[in-house]
């Protein structure tokens, strides 16, 4: 009886590879696809976790220099970019990932993936809580200056955070290390059908449906509430809302729909450009899980005049430093 060769073990594991959720076989090859994400996405990652690290860093260095650390909303803002920060750590481990083979052991393919759920989930209940929040302090404003303490705000977060992390679990459970004959070492989702099922609906409806029927009904009572009164630069106020919402529903929308779309397809033939599309569309979304907050914080007048503040602060020593080491040179 002959062994079966490296060629022969990669066939039978993209058949494995290419079943439905009803153990039906369809033709699927991930050599394609592989390729794609091994040419495009280890860059793509480092980019993002550039970007994050200096647009989360900025708007820490605002927060820190120029607002009350205790006030609700900043303390929302702050769990936020925790939870962006904790996303963003996970990337450089994908990005080596994506360009050869998992080599950082079992311990770290689990806390890898779940960190970067962890991340996920905490950061789109934040964007959902300060929503909430924001809806209170405009719409209901009498009793929200009663009930909105740094308590009430500590008490949510740490909701959060319990939640976000219940929900992260199951990754950290099920992600493990194994070796494919073509790729290597893979750090991969094992969990069985009845799991994955229940995890894409739990996805879908707890941090894509619940929130964006939070962020519409909110921002739509703000924008009445604003509209009806005198408030100067009430327009910048509604445009300003309008872009929040609509950079959520852009950048977070289309990877679920995707995700269903891939789900209840009655295909039994694997289709390529879902597999593309998903590919794309969940990295679209790791880019907006780690600047949202440049975008909640920077479209703000508020914001934009202390960070006009620290660049002039900062120019301002740079020049000063530079006329003393010019003086220095002279006098030498």
């Amino acid at each position: 009886m002959e062994t079966p060769n490296a060629t022969e073990e990669y066939e039978e594991y993209s058949y494995n590879l290419g079943k439905n959720y009803n153990g039906q076989a369809y033709m699927c090859n991930p050599i394609d696809i592989n390729n794609f994400s091994k040419k495009f996405l280890p860059s793509f990652y480092y980019i993002i976790f550039i970007i994050s690290i200096i647009g989360n860093g900025v708007v820490l260095l605002v927060v820190y220099k120029f607002e009350k650390l205790t006030t609700v909303t900043n303390l929302f803002l702050l769990n936020l970019v925790a939870s962006n920060i904790i996303f963003t750590l996970t990337l450089p481990f994908q990005a080596v990932y994506h360009s050869n083979q998992w080599i950082f052991g079992e311990a770290l393919c689990k806390l890898v993936n779940s960190a970067c759920y962890f991340g996920f989930y905490s950061s789109v209940l934040f964007l959902t809580l300060m929503t909430f929040d924001r809806y209170l302090a405009v719409v209901h404003c009498v009793v929200a200056n009663k009930k909105r303490r740094s308590c009430y705000a500590l008490t949510l977060s740490s909701a959060v955070w319990s939640i976000s992390l219940l929900a992260s679990l199951d990754s950290f459970i099920h992600f493990t290390v194994e070796e494919d004959p073509m790729y290597g070492l893979m750090c991969e989702d094992l969990s069985d059908l009845k799991w994955k099922v229940f995890g894409l609906y739990k996805q879908f409806v707890l941090f894509f449906i619940f929130p964006l029927a939070v962020f519409v009904y909110c921002y739509f009572r703000i924008t009445l509430t604003v509209m009806a009164t005198r408030m100067v630069g009430k327009h910048r106020t509604v445009r300003l809302i309008f872009v929040i919402v609509l950079m959520f529903f852009a950048f977070w929308s289309p990877y679920n729909i995707i995700l269903m779309i891939n789900e209840n397809r009655d295909s039994q033939q694997c289709d390529e450009r879902l597999s593309y599309a998903e590919y794309v569309t969940s990295n679209i979304a790791r880019l907006y899980f780690c600047i949202n907050p440049v975008f909640y914080t920077f479209l703000g007048r508020k914001f934009q005049n202390h960070v006009r503040g620290v660049l002039m602060n900062q120019g301002s020593c740079l020049t000063s430093h530079l006329t003393i080491s010019g003086s220095s040179r002279t006098l030498a």
